[in-house]
């Protein structure tokens, strides 16, 4: 690989969420900030909502890492698509609770009951938190309201996070678990970066990855890679990556506008917005043969700014 080439010690754009490489945007350590301190208020349900690539995960181990380890007691379930039982059993299992091999879901609730009551005499808290959360079933997650029922007059003795998609909110918002939804006391939302940040998350990765040379990506090469990313880190990630391996391959110690260019070429996830340009250009491409060109310029000039002429929005 590409290391040695350009003096690095560590793959800087992998997409496996190494808390390392944790990148304080906005938006994620505001998150990051609201969650500590709705933990240490005692709050029983918070919820984390992304778009896909915005960084959940990382975030979440983050979170997990950030506690001090003798004032809590975590718990990380990765694929909460589970069963009301299973996902007792997911619970037990993390927070290290043994237990029957034929045990019911009372007895196995009156386990984790007193497990909870046990940590909480230590002066401990406990945190589940559950990636993937708009995946959850419906009846899963009445179930996880029900275990947020075991509490002490003070306090709950277990405060669940939830990291999801947007289809999360839509889940929440089914009329079932409506009295879930009211116990979510903490809302918060991750965002893209913005131009400014992608510069910086991209000269960040680097620096944790042991780069000490000259600037490796120009901004015009930043620009494009936001551009066709639109500040979702994990693109992000990936554009960088191959970019540096074309240039790599080049022998180039630059990845150059051109290098991100053969990138975005080969990365399917981002073709949508390039390919809706190509698609107007061409439309009006074939609009100068019946028009006067002046007569274009306006529309022209949308597109190339960006602005699809057709819907208002952006390219």
């Amino acid at each position: 690989m590409y290391k040695t080439h350009f003096g690095l010690q560590e793959l800087p754009f992998t997409i496996t969420p190494d808390t390392s490489f944790f990148f304080a945007h906005s938006s994620h350590q505001e998150a990051l900030n609201t969650l500590l301190v709705a933990v240490r208020s005692g709050e029983g349900f918070m919820k984390v909502v992304g778009e896909v690539g915005t960084g959940k995960t990382l975030l979440c181990r983050k979170f997990m890492s950030a506690l001090d380890h003798r004032e809590f007691v975590t718990a990380f379930i990765p694929n909460p698509y589970l069963q009301p039982m299973t996902l007792l059993f997911a619970c037990a299992d993390e927070l290290g609770i043994k237990y029957q091999q034929h045990i019911n879901q009372h007895q196995l609730l009156k386990l984790i009951n007193r497990y909870l009551i046990d940590t909480y005499g230590e002066g401990k808290r406990v945190v589940v938190c559950l990636d993937e959360a708009q995946a959850i079933p419906i009846e899963t997650l009445e179930s996880l309201r029900l275990l947020s029922n075991l509490e002490t007059e003070r306090r709950k003795l277990i405060q669940v996070v939830l990291f999801g998609q947007p289809e999360l909110n839509v889940r929440l918002d089914n009329p079932s678990i409506r009295q879930l939804k009211q116990r979510v006391s903490f809302a918060c939302q991750l965002s893209p970066l913005s131009m400014s940040e992608v510069e910086f998350y991209i000269s960040h990765r680097l620096a944790v990855a042991g780069y000490r040379g000259p600037r490796l990506f120009p901004h015009k090469a930043v620009k494009r890679i936001y551009r066709a990313s639109q500040g979702i880190p994990r693109l992000v990630n990936i554009l960088a990556h191959k970019s540096l391996m074309a240039a790599f391959g080049e022998g180039a110690h630059v990845a150059t506008e051109r290098h991100v260019r053969m990138a975005v070429a080969d990365t399917e996830s981002t073709q949508g917005a390039s390919m809706v340009k190509a698609t107007i250009l061409k439309y009006l491409t074939a609009l100068v043969s019946a028009v006067p060109v002046v007569s274009l310029l306006p529309l022209a000039a949308l597109v190339i700014s960006g602005v699809s002429p057709m819907t208002g929005g952006s390219v």
